[in-house]
C-alpha cells in the first residue's frame, strides 16, 4: 500500500473537520426548531422537512467520521465507503437545488393565493400582521390600508425610520384620532403581499446559495478522498536485491583466528 502525500491528508482532514462542524451545527439546529415548533399547528406542513434534515445531517456526520477513520487507518474500504456516499449526497442536494429553482414561480403564486384567502382583513386577524406590517412597513395585504376598512391598526402607522411611501390616513378611519397638534397621521401606502412574496423568495434563494456551497464542499471532500485513495493503492518501490558470487568472500576473520594470533 503506498504513501498518501502529507499535504493531500492535511487538506483532507481540513475538509472532513468542516463538513463535520457543519453537520453537527445543523443537526443541534434542527433539534432546537423541532422542539421549539412541536407545539405549534405548522409542525405538520414542517414535520417532512425536518425529518429529511435530520436524515442528511446524520448521514453526513457518520461519513465524515467514517471518512477520516479510512485516511487515519489506511483502510480502503472506508474511504470508498465515503466517497460513495459523498457523491449519492452531492447528486440529491443538486436535485433539490435544481427542484427549487424549478418550482421558485410556483411557490410565490401558491404563497399568493394563501394570503389572499384571508381577506377581507378584520380585527380578528390583526395579530397576524401586526408583525409583518412593522417589519415589512406595509398596511393592508394586497390593495394597501383601504383593505382594513375603517380599523385601521397601529401597525400601519410610518415611523421615523419609514423608508417605503407613506400617505395621509383617511379621515374616517380610526386612526384619524391619532392626530396631534393638526399634523396628518401618516400610514403606509402600499399592501404587504408584495413584500412578504419578496421576502419569502430571497429567504429561498438564500438557502439556494447555501446549498450550493454545501455541494461545492462535498465534491471537494469527494476529490480528495479519491486522489487519496489513488495514492494508497500504489505499490511501495522496493529495493532490488542483487546477488553477487563476490559477497561469499568476504574480508572479515573469524574471531577464532584474532584468539589464536594473540
Amino acid at each position: 500500500m503506498g504513501k498518501a502525500n502529507v499535504c493531500l491528508k492535511r487538506s483532507y482532514y481540513a475538509v472532513l473537520t468542516l463538513i463535520g462542524i457543519l453537520s453537527g451545527l445543523v443537526l443541534a439546529a434542527t433539534l432546537f426548531s423541532h422542539g421549539h415548533l412541536h407545539s405549534h399547528d405548522e409542525i405538520e406542513t414542517m414535520i417532512s422537512g425536518i425529518y429529511s434534515t435530520y436524515g442528511i445531517s446524520i448521514i453526513t456526520l457518520i461519513l465524515a467520521v467514517v471518512g477520516v477513520y479510512g485516511a487515519c487507518k489506511k483502510k480502503k474500504w472506508a474511504l470508498i465507503v465515503f466517497v460513495v456516499g459523498m457523491i449519492l449526497g452531492s447528486l440529491v442536494l443538486i436535485a433539490a437545488d435544481i427542484g427549487g429553482l424549478a418550482r421558485r414561480s410556483q411557490d410565490a403564486e401558491n404563497l399568493k393565493k394563501t394570503y389572499l384567502q384571508m381577506l377581507p382583513l378584520s380585527n380578528d386577524n390583526i395579530s397576524n400582521f401586526e408583525f409583518l406590517q412593522t417589519e415589512l412597513q406595509c398596511c393592508g395585504l394586497d390593495q394597501g390600508y383601504v383593505e382594513w376598512g375603517y380599523n385601521i391598526p397601529e401597525s400601519c402607522l410610518c415611523t421615523e425610520q419609514s423608508t417605503n411611501p407613506c400617505v395621509a390616513a383617511p379621515i374616517n378611519s380610526s386612526i384619524y384620532e391619532l392626530k396631534v397638534d393638526g399634523r396628518p397621521v401618516l400610514i403606509y401606502e402600499q399592501g404587504c403581499l408584495t413584500y412578504i412574496v419578496d421576502h419569502v423568495l430571497m429567504l429561498l434563494n438564500t438557502t439556494m446559495g447555501i446549498i450550493l456551497g454545501v455541494i461545492l464542499l462535498w465534491v471537494l471532500s469527494v476529490v480528495l478522498g479519491i486522489f487519496l485513495l489513488c495514492q494508497m493503492s500504489k505499490k511501495e518501490d522496493v529495493p532490488v536485491v542483487v546477488y553477487s558470487q563476490q559477497a561469499k568472500a568476504g574480508n572479515y576473520s573469524p574471531l577464532t583466528d584474532i584468539v589464536e594470533h594473540t
